[in-house]
């Protein structure tokens, strides 16, 4: 059906729908929503890992429903903002969602969504066009849309903190990268340079600090081990490798510098065992 014969409002709610169900609805009519090709699915994945890990950002999903009135369901590709630990439908719009727009996109049904996300609350939408030249088109609510260049740099004011290159939404290793950034972020890290000068740093002062003040020093070195071990399971798990068989040899470990060394290695190791393997013998 034509979007022009939708005048009408339609006979379906979105409680009548499951999750998982192919469809999304707009006035009570059904839009069906088919799989997403093999480009879209791996940058919704590493696109929405560097935005939901961004230091400012409460939560994000991925294929969110979005109910606020019964005949409205939309699912923004990635929904950034506030999303609740529990089933059923969102009530609220994300304020930042990000769509994935390939070939044979249907341009009118794209727009509606946009509209319908936009009344419904939503503030920016990011529509990262996959054919063509790489480009993003920004639509914020009540401003008229512009495209940002494969070279620009997106923001989102109030809801991200760090500035999005647009290479970010396309490229698997700078995705990982600003994600790596924001988990170091979200540590109390600048990024990786602040680690190496920090361990540089905690060097020089532990050479000139050993044996005065030992109970004070041992407790900040000891809360420095705890943290360095969260830090290297959490970039672990946001690169998707399996941390399980070395949990508990970073469990054990106390050495600074080694943590440190193993932090900078689970940035770039293909798998767990990189992480603690000596460098001689890492995978390359």
């Amino acid at each position: 059906m034509s979007r022009k014969t939708q005048v009408a409002r339609g006979p379906f709610v979105a409680s009548q729908l499951r999750s998982g169900d192919p469809y999304e609805l707009s006035n009570g009519h059904p839009v069906l929503c088919l799989p997403t090709g093999q480009r879209g699915s791996t940058r919704n994945l590493v696109g929405g890992s560097a935005l939901e890990t961004d230091p400012k950002v409460v939560s994000g999903g991925v294929d969110l429903g979005v109910s606020t009135e019964p005949g409205m369901l939309r699912a923004p590709d990635i929904a950034i903002g506030t999303i609740e630990d529990k089933p059923g439908w969102s009530g609220t719009a994300p304020p930042l969602a990000v769509e994935y727009a390939d070939v044979g996109q249907d341009e009118e049904e794209l727009e509606a969504k946009i509209v319908e996300l936009h009344a419904a609350g939503t503030k920016l939408i990011w529509v990262i066009r996959l054919s063509g030249p790489r480009r993003v088109e920004v639509h914020e609510r009540g401003k008229k849309m512009r495209v940002v260049p494969a070279e620009g740099v997106l923001t989102a004011p109030g809801i991200l903190e760090n500035p999005v290159p647009v290479t970010v939404l396309y490229d698997r290793e700078a995705a990982h990268e600003a994600t790596l950034r924001n988990l170091l972020q979200r540590k109390g890290y600048d990024g990786l340079d602040a680690v190496r000068t920090e361990g540089r740093e905690e060097g020089r002062v532990e050479g000139r600090e050993e044996g005065r003040v030992e109970g004070r020093e041992e407790g900040r070195v000891e809360s420095r081990v705890d943290t360095l071990r969260e830090s290297i399971l959490t970039v672990l798990q946001a690169r998707g490798i399996d941390a399980r068989a070395i949990s508990a040899q970073i469990a054990a470990e106390t050495n600074v510098t080694k943590l440190k060394r193993w932090l900078l290695a689970a940035a770039t190791a293909s798998k767990a065992s990189d992480v603690i393997a000596p460098r001689s013998k890492r995978s390359r």
